[in-house]
């Protein structure tokens, strides 16, 4: 079993920078690939970025890529997420989750949010114009 809690999120203007961070604890073996996620009002639930925690192989969605980066603290168990030149439609809950089962689960080819077994309860991402 794995317990998985983020932390912050907020408000912020656009250009602006969050840093979000996760702690997992538990069992490491099934957190070793841990995601972000985040969900908009109406919108279907979309992974943001992921992290391999064995290599530190990092994976991106392309409409974040050059702007957040995720990193880990392996000896704290914790990934975190930093996203600079936050635009309008960042704006999201943010979620972290986390899985087992090897480097190859982290980002599957067409995979999504039903790959992660995981979840925490996540952070209210505003971003203003």
């Amino acid at each position: 079993q794995v317990q998985v809690v983020e932390s912050g999120g907020g408000s912020v203007q656009a250009g602006g920078s969050l840093r979000l961070s996760c702690a997992a604890s538990g069992n490491t073996h099934s957190s070793e690939c841990m995601g972000w996620f985040r969900q908009a009002p109406g919108k279907e639930r979309e992974r943001v970025a992921a992290i391999y925690t064995g290599s530190g192989a990092t994976y991106y969605a392309d409409s974040v890529k050059g702007r957040f980066t995720i990193s880990q603290d392996n000896a704290k168990n914790t990934a975190y997420l930093q996203m600079n030149s936050l635009k309008p439609e960042d704006s999201a809950m943010y979620y972290c989750a986390a899985r087992g089962g090897g480097g190859g689960y982290c980002w599957r080819s067409g995979g999504g949010f039903s790959d992660y077994k995981y979840w925490g309860q996540g952070t209210q991402v505003t971003v203003t114009s």
